[in-house]
């Protein structure tokens, strides 16, 4: 006898499980929306400590930027103070320069003015009172050449004089007599006459190299020859005698 063949039974899906997987997904979507929120809620206490954190740094940024500018400006108000303090000490070590020149030429005027009037010291025949050069470029130089006589009830002291420079160049001592000094081998020399003093003026070339000590004034006049040796004394270097 043959076995009962098995029967299909459809049946139709019972109404909680509908309501199970229903529920199941309105949780899962809300495990969802509770982690987003957290996530939200976490994220935004660090942006605003970023911004709080920019702002301190902006704040501190402008207060250097500041204290820079005040440093600058201290600096440059040091640096003007020293600049003016250089250019007071310039003007002072000038004035006392002068001042000395001009008490130089003070005493010199004074003992010159002696010279002529005698007074009670002894009495000077004809002879050079002072010898100035100043530089006229090209080794060019003008020379001032002031004679002086203070004798009693002088007479007119007349004759001529003529100058010859001692000095070195390149190493070796070298003397300039008057013609190399004029560069005029038939120079003349000088002629002078006066009673109480007169002045000379003119001009002499040094040769490139040449370092002048001395100058040797050789003087004939009605009185007789003489020689006197100054030192070389100019408007930039003080002569060596």
């Amino acid at each position: 006898m043959a076995s009962p063949r098995p029967r299909l039974v459809i049946t139709e899906p019972r109404p909680y499980v509908r309501w199970v997987l229903l529920l199941g997904l309105l949780a899962w979507m809300g495990s969802v929306l509770l982690a987003y929120n957290t996530g939200a809620r976490r994220a935004a206490p660090d942006a605003a400590q970023l911004r709080s954190d920019l702002t301190e740094l902006q704040e501190e940024h402008a207060a250097a930027r500041q204290r820079v500018e005040r440093l600058s400006q201290k600096v440059a108000t040091l640096e003007r103070s020293e600049q003016v303090e250089r250019d007071a000490a310039r003007a002072l070590q000038q004035a006392l320069v002068e001042r000395d020149a001009e008490l130089a030429g003070l005493r010199n005027d004074v003992a010159f003015y002696e010279r002529l009037a005698g007074g009670g010291g002894e009495r000077q025949a004809l002879s050079v009172h002072s010898l100035s050069f100043v530089a006229a470029g090209e080794g060019g130089w003008r020379y001032v050449l002031t004679l002086t006589q203070n004798l009693k009830k002088a007479a007119i002291s007349k004759g001529e004089l003529s100058l010859s420079v001692e000095g070195s160049q390149e190493g070796k001592l070298r003397t300039l007599q008057w013609s190399e000094l004029t560069q005029d081998k038939g120079a003349a020399a000088l002629p002078f006459s006066f009673k109480y003093f007169q002045q000379l003026e003119g001009s002499v070339a040094l040769p490139a190299g040449f370092v002048p000590h001395r100058v040797r004034v050789s003087i004939r006049s009605n009185q007789g020859q003489s020689e006197q040796v100054l030192p070389w004394q100019d408007d930039t270097t003080q002569g060596v005698s």
